[in-house]
Parts: C-alpha cells; sequence; structure tokens
C-alpha cells in the first residue's frame, strides 16, 4: 500500500508543479505536410547580426526540439530535412519579459528537385535507450536475417528463453509479447511455434519495457514489443529475405514485403513461408525414498522428439487521410500453419536395491493443423492547431487448431515378458475467439506537459474438446475417463490516466491503470465425468511512475526512477481442471483456483549518453504462479499453482564502446539473488541463489561492405519454481556483404559453435524425491540468409500501426 501512496503524492507533485516555468528556452515541432512528425530534421539556432550557428540539433522521433540556457538576444532558425525544402523563420527576440518562446508548428514541404539517385548509409547502434524501455535495432544483428524471430530474442540483451518456450527478461518470467503492439494471445511452446514461423528479416526493432507505463495492460511482469519493418516513404517499395540453416534438421524462412504510398493513400503487405525443424533429447532421473531416506525406487527416463512444421503468413494493411487531421486504416493478416511430431521413450524401473524392475517402450505420432485469422480497424484524429489526439481500435482475432494424436505404451519385464500394452487415439480441437476495443485521448498541456487518457475493453471466449478413444484392432471405443470438453469466458474493463512533465533537466510521468476481471470456466461432464464450474470476479489499481533527472545541461548523464504494480493472469488452459497423459509417469493437469499473481517492481538507473548504463532492479512478486511438480509413487504430476512470494535483487550494466573505428562492443551483464518462500504440496520451498547473466556483442566492419559480428552468451543458475537451471553458455558468429550496389546483402551464421546450449535442471522440494533433467536441441547450425531491398521512392512519411486494441490477451493462450 505504501508503494501506491507514494505514487499518488508524486502525481499531484507533478500536477503542482506544471504551473512552474523554464527559463530562456526555444521550443518547436516540425512537421511535414501530412501532419506528421519529422524525426532527425536539423534545426539550427543563428545570430541575427551575423548570421554565426550559437547551437544545432537533430529533431526528436516526435519531431520535436529545444534550445536551452539562451543568453538574451535575438535568433533566426533554419529547418532542413532531406527531400524538402529549407524552412528559415524571422527574427525571434528572447529577454527578461519573454524566457521561453514556443514556436508555432513547422510544415517543411518536398523538394521540387527530384533526387536521381541517393543511398543514404546510417548505422543505428544495436541498444537505445528511453524513460521507460530499451529499443533493441534488430538490423544491426548481423545474423538476424538468417534467423527466426525466437532466435533474435534469445540473443537479445536480458532475454532469456526457457527449454519449454518460456520467456524471461532479467529474470522476470511471465513477460506479455506484442507484435506491433498487438498481443500474439499465447504462451509457452505455442507462442515458441509462432515466433519461429516469423522470419528475423520481417523484423525493425524490439521494444523491451521492464515497468511499462499505464497506457499498456498491466498484465506481465515486462513487455516486449516487437515491431516489423515498414516503409515510411513514398512510392513503390519493397524487401526480399530469404534465408536456410542446417543442423541435424533443416529450416528456411522466406518473406516478401510490398509498400505502396501515393498521397493520401498507404498500402502495404507482406507474405512469408516458413519451414522448421528440430529435435530435442530429453534424459529424466527420478528417485524416490522412503519417509526414513531408504531408497524406495527409481524411474529413468529417455525421450526422444523430432518435429517439422511449415506455414504461410500473409498481411495486408491500408491507411487512407481521409483529411490532413484524420486518418483510417485496417489491417488483415491470417497465419496457416501445420505440424507433425513423433515422441519415442523408453522407460526403466528400479527396485530399493537398484535392481532392473521393468522396461518400457512407446510412441506418440501427432498432426496438428492451425489457423489463425485476424482483423483491425482504426482511426486517428488530430485536433487541429492543439495538438490533442484521439484514436480508436477494434480487433477480432480468433485460433482455430484441429489435433490427432497416436499413442502406443508397452511395459515388459527384464526377461521381455509383456505385462501390459495400451493404444489411444486422441482428437485435440481447439477454437479461441477474442474481441477487444480500445480508445485512446493525448491532450497535450503548457509548459511541455501532456496528459494520456483511455478506456479497453477485451471479451476472450476459449472452447477446448479433447475426446480420448481406446484402440482394441479397429475398434475405437470412447474413453470417458480421459475425455474432455472445457469452456472458458473472460472479459476485462479498463481504464487508464497518464501525466507527463517536462522541466529544464527534470521529468515526470505518473500514471494509474484500474482493470476489472470477470472469468468463468466450466467442464462438460459426460457418462463418467462430473460437470464442474467456476466464476471469479476481481477490480485492481495498477500504478505507475517515472522521474528522470539530467545531471549536465548537455544531457549526457542521467538518472531514472521508476516504480509499478504489475499483474499475471492464469493462461486459459492453466485453469483447465481435467488430468492430460504424457507417459505413463508424468501426467499434466491445470488448476481452477489459480489466482493472479501480483508484483511490484522498481528500478534506479544511471546512464551516460548511450555508451554506459547502470541500474538497480527490485522486484517483489505475491501468489507467484509457477509450474509445480508432485510426487506420488513413481508418477509425476504437473499441475500450476501459486507460490506465496519471492523477490528479484539486481544489479544490470550496460556498455557500448568503440575500440577502434571498425570495431565496436556492446555487452550487458546482471547478477542478482532470487528467492523463494511458500510450500508445493506441504514440502517447504524456499530456494535462493545468486545468479549471474552475461553477454557481449562484437561487430566489426570492414573494407568493400564487409562486416563481421561475434556473440557470447552465458546464463548462470536460475530459479522457476521448484526447477533449478544449471548454468549454460553458447558462442554465435557471422560475416556479411554487402551487394548490389548496397541494395541487397549476403549473411553466413554458425549458432551455438561449440554446442554447448544444453540446459541441465534439478526439481527440488518434493515429497521423499528427487528428480534431475538434461535438455539437447538442434542449437549448432550454420545458415545462409540473402536481403534485397528494391523500388522507386520519394521522401515523405507516413503514419504506422502502433498499438491497438488487443494488448494482453494473446499472451495467455496456451
Amino acid at each position: 500500500m505504501r508503494p501506491v501512496l507514494l505514487i499518488i503524492l508524486l502525481y499531484v507533485l507533478v500536477f503542482s508543479l506544471s504551473a512552474q516555468g523554464q527559463a530562456k528556452v526555444i521550443n518547436g515541432l516540425v512537421k511535414d505536410l501530412q501532419n506528421e512528425p519529422v524525426p532527425g530534421a536539423t534545426v539550427r539556432l543563428v545570430n541575427v547580426t551575423d548570421s554565426t550557428l550559437v547551437v544545432g540539433e537533430l529533431t526528436s522521433s516526435s519531431g520535436k526540439f529545444a534550445f536551452k540556457n539562451l543568453a538574451n538576444s535575438s535568433y533566426r532558425l533554419q529547418v532542413t530535412s532531406v527531400g524538402n525544402t529549407e524552412y528559415r523563420t524571422g527574427m525571434i527576440t528572447i529577454d527578461d519579459q519573454h524566457p521561453v518562446i514556443d514556436l508555432p508548428v513547422f510544415i517543411l514541404s518536398p523538394s521540387k528537385t527530384m533526387l536521381k539517385e541517393v543511398t543514404v548509409v546510417a548505422k543505428r547502434p544495436m541498444i537505445e535507450q528511453d524513460i521507460d524501455k530499451t529499443i533493441v535495432n534488430v538490423d544491426a544483428m548481423i545474423g538476424s536475417a538468417g534467423s527466426n524471430t525466437l532466435e533474435v530474442l534469445e540473443k537479445t540483451p536480458g532475454v532469456t528463453i526457457g527449454t519449454d518456450g518460456e520467456i524471461s527478461l532479467n529474470g522476470k518470467t511471465s513477460v506479455l509479447v506484442l507484435i506491433d503492439g498487438r498481443p500474439t494471445y499465447m504462451s509457452g511452446q505455442d507462442l515458441a511455434a509462432y515466433l519461429k514461423s516469423l522470419p528475423g528479416g520481417s523484423l525493425d526493432k524490439l521494444e523491451l519495457m521492464t515497468n511499462p507505463p499505464a497506457k499498456y495492460d498491466a498484465a506481465g511482469s515486462s513487455i516486449i514489443n516487437i515491431r516489423l519493418k515498414r516503409t515510411r516513404v513514398q512510392g513503390f517499395t519493397g524487401s526480399l529475405s530469404a534465408s536456410y540453416s542446417q543442423g541435424v534438421t533443416s529450416r528456411s524462412n522466406d518473406v516478401l514485403n510490398l509498400n505502396y504510398n501515393h498521397k493520401k493513400l498507404n498500402l502495404f503487405g507482406s507474405i512469408g513461408y516458413n519451414k522448421d525443424g528440430n529435435y530435442s533429447t530429453d534424459v529424466y532421473d527420478r528417485t524416490f525414498y522412503e519417509a526414513n531416506g531408504a531408497l524406495n525406487s527409481g524411474v529413468q527416463l529417455q525421450n526422444q522428439y523430432t518435429y517439422s512444421s511449415h506455414g504461410l503468413m500473409a498481411r495486408l494493411g491500408m491507411d487512407y487521410a481521409a483529411s490532413a487531421n484524420t486518418t483510417y486504416g485496417f489491417l488483415l493478416a491470417i497465419q496457416n500453419r501445420s505440424r507433425q511430431d513423433r515422441l519415442d521413450y523408453v522407460s526403466k524401473t528400479y527396485g530399493a536395491r537398484s535392481e532392473l524392475n521393468s522396461t518400457g517402450t512407446g510412441f506418440t505420432d501427432g498432426n496438428y493443423p492451425w489457423m489463425n485469422p485476424s482483423a483491425n480497424v482504426n482511426v486517428q484524429h488530430k485536433f487541429k492547431g492543439t495538438g490533442r489526439e484521439l484514436s480508436a481500435d477494434l480487433n477480432y482475432i480468433t485460433y482455430k487448431s484441429t489435433g490427432d494424436q497416436v499413442l502406443k505404451t508397452a511395459v515388459n519385464q527384464p526377461d521381455g515378458t509383456l505385462l501390459n500394452s495400451n493404444q489411444f487415439t486422441y482428437s485435440l480441437p481447439s477454437d479461441i475467439t477474442i474481441y477487444s476495443a480500445k480508445a485512446d485521448y493525448v491532450h497535450p498541456l503548457r509548459d511541455k506537459a501532456k496528459l494520456e487518457a483511455g478506456i479497453k475493453s477485451s471479451v476472450v471466449n476459449n472452447d477446448n474438446n479433447s475426446q480420448y478413444y481406446t484402440v482394441a484392432g479397429a475398434i475405437n471405443t470412447p474413453d470417458y475417463s480421459k475425455s474432455n470438453h472445457f469452456t472458458y469466458h473472460e472479459t476485462i474493463h479498463a481504464a487508464y490516466t497518464n501525466f507527463r512533465k517536462e522541466w529544464k533537466r527534470l521529468a515526470a510521468q505518473a500514471g494509474f491503470r484500474l482493470e476489472t476481471t470477470q472469468i468463468t470456466g466450466r467442464q462438460l461432464g459426460n457418462p463418467e465425468v462430473s460437470e464442474t464450474s467456476f466464476s471469479r470476479t476481481y477490480t485492481s489499481l495498477f500504478p505507475t511512475a517515472f522521474l528522470s533527472y539530467k545531471a549536465d545541461s548537455t544531457g549526457n548523464n542521467t538518472l531514472t526512477a521508476s516504480v509499478a504494480r504489475r499483474i499475471n493472469r492464469p493462461n486459459y488452459q492453466s485453469l483447465n481442471p481435467f488430468l492430460f497423459y504424457r507417459d505413463q509417469y508424468s501426467f499434466t493437469t491445470g488448476n481452477p483456483y489459480l489466482k493472479p499473481q501480483y508484483n511490484y517492481q522498481y528500478e534506479l538507473k544511471y546512464q551516460h549518453k548511450q555508451y554506459i548504463g547502470l541500474s538497480i532492479q527490485y522486484g517483489r512478486f505475491t501468489d507467484i504462479i509457477f509450474q509445480l511438480t508432485e510426487a506420488v509413487g513413481d508418477v509425476f504430476y504437473y499441475r500450476p499453482g501459486n507460490v506465496a512470494s519471492g523477490y528479484i535483487l539486481a544489479l544490470a550494466t550496460n556498455v557500448s564502446v568503440s575500440p577502434a573505428k571498425w570495431w565496436s562492443i556492446n555487452a550487458n551483464g546482471q547478477i542478482g539473488r532470487m528467492a523463494l518462500k511458500g510450500t508445493a504440496y506441504a514440502e517447504n520451498l524456499t530456494p535462493s541463489l545468486f545468479s549471474v547473466r552475461m553477454d557481449v556483442f562484437n561487430q566489426f566492419k570492414f573494407d568493400k561492405g564487409w562486416s563481421g559480428e561475434l556473440s557470447s552468451f552465458y546464463s548462470g543458475k536460475n530459479i522457476s519454481g521448484q526447477t533449478i537451471t544449471n548454468p549454460r553458455f553458447r558462442l554465435a558468429a557471422a560475416v556479411q556483404k554487402k551487394i548490389l550496389q548496397n541494395k541487397g546483402s549476403l549473411r553466413l551464421t554458425l549458432e551455438d559453435i561449440f554446442h554447448s546450449w544444453t540446459p541441465t535442471d534439478q526439481t527440488v522440494s518434493l515429497k521423499q524425491a528427487e528428480a534431475f533433467h538434461t535438455n539437447e536441441t538442434d542449437t549448432r547450425r550454420i545458415g545462409l540468409a540473402f536481403t534485397y531491398q528494391f523500388g522507386k521512392e520519394t521522401f515523405a512519411r507516413k503514419r504506422r500501426h502502433t498499438d491497438n486494441a488487443a494488448d494482453a490477451e494473446k499472451g495467455r493462450v496456451d
């Protein structure tokens, strides 16, 4: 409760200080004829008397500029931007009676002189810092074009991918993943499969938000917003990316992006094909004990999993500027994927004297077609001459899948005598439909202050109907004890407000988000299973606050403090109480009594330019949701549960240096303490450890269009509920050659060169049992990628689709 009171006090303080002025400042904003901000324009302030340059700067991403600490004098401004006519002002006088001057908006007109051929080579840094997020420019990662999106994330500083596909950011799980501000509505292995189908060559940048502002949904401990490439220039343009990689299995990613901008109309689209393959070798060693500690029995499992998938994705969108202030847009997208997999397992059971009791074999063959169509319509209106802005989004998203599995198991005595055998077939259709709508309003205030507010509603309907059959010869008999029909309905209503104010060196932002959640789950009955249902309603307030201070007049040294309250809601399938078969010694089930997890997250950060960053991070969690393991006899049951509490205290640093003109280094490190306090099936769960993460990216630029990359990543021990994962390391390299007059490139990549990315883990706090696990996948690979940019273009800017109504629900589909 204390952090809430502190944020309320800060919110009131920011409002009360907003009336204070700022001395000797000239503020301005640069836009184009489409009323869009012009980032990167050059603004020069010159003396009226002799036209000497006083100071110059580039406009920000929002087109703004500000000259501070000026002397009393008369000035003129010169504004230039590539492809536009130069803008010059008349005389501007600043004195004690007029210490702050807010200039009218500068509108740049396209230059009448056409450029025959212009090649602009601009190297974006790999890492950029903002007040509330870290930006990773994907094109600065040479190996990105030959990778899929999940692999790009895995190489991103601070991001870790677990063996089950779970994504964590700076050690915190339950990360919400957005695509262009839109959620994926998936989690775990489903999200991992989706991201694998998205080529890395289609990515523009990644926005990492450890403490997202109130504008974003409160769900998830952190947010990763994946921005896709979209050209901002007029004319017809396009890009082609094709890649192939080979390990034990082969993979390919191909994507074509097209864009046509003409006056008021902007059409864009893409189509891509993805082929994926992988293998996974899992070894489980489980030991069971008597109450007095004596050995009771043991189970050893070896699973060999292989899969192949292929999928097609397509996007088509349009923006239409009905007037200088109003733009309408729509976006249609579809993903169509099919996956085939096979799991072969061998089991051995041992007695109290380590004697072999039995052996088991089995396999599962699966086929899973999957389709994900979605639609978005949006409108954006800018009130003329006021800076006020109103936008609205409507979304429809559906996931339809039909899965079929065939399972066979057999158990034999040590001499080979058959004890029992079974065969099953499963039908696993699933249908998820999501509707969402939101509206956002921005209202600029005096003296560089801004107020934002918005509302959002979402409705989710989930229908899973799993039908199991026992096979005897040619006869399939329904097995009602294993069949399950589960429906889930969820409604979330939200409203937020956010206020931001900037002074000479100080900037503050504070916001509140209120969310009400209503859920209903129902397990339909059958002749052997009784019908059950549950419902729940809860309302929560989520405050956020940011405070930034420039320690010097140039802004080279900045201190930032932030605090936020977040929520992690259970994903839909984790509430399903039915028992699902994995193998004869492993079962998975949901938990309808799961409560949402709440987090308080604090961060204090120092940043020197873009070169050095140092931060202290603290996260406090209650009712943490983890996948827990219960040992009953020699069988393991996996189900999600709430652990009482936990915390993460970490010191993180990032360094960007250039030892030579041809060599740049980006290094990131984190050391912290992680701890949990709770119980797992009446067993104390109190693990704690120091965790270390380090990654180093070396980039080399050579003559004649050659460049290279060498990256390394180390992850120390980590805690995830009852699972403690041991350290692991990987090394990757890439080389690139620019071709076709710098419009194309060829890239050769090597991933996990020493095949050292092999996780091992231990399950703790088991009742009279212990378990160890090793996982090996197809991580050592060699790849080749080709990219090409084409088309004619002139210089004008269009708006880009940003956040829309679907912000959090995708992240909980499993």
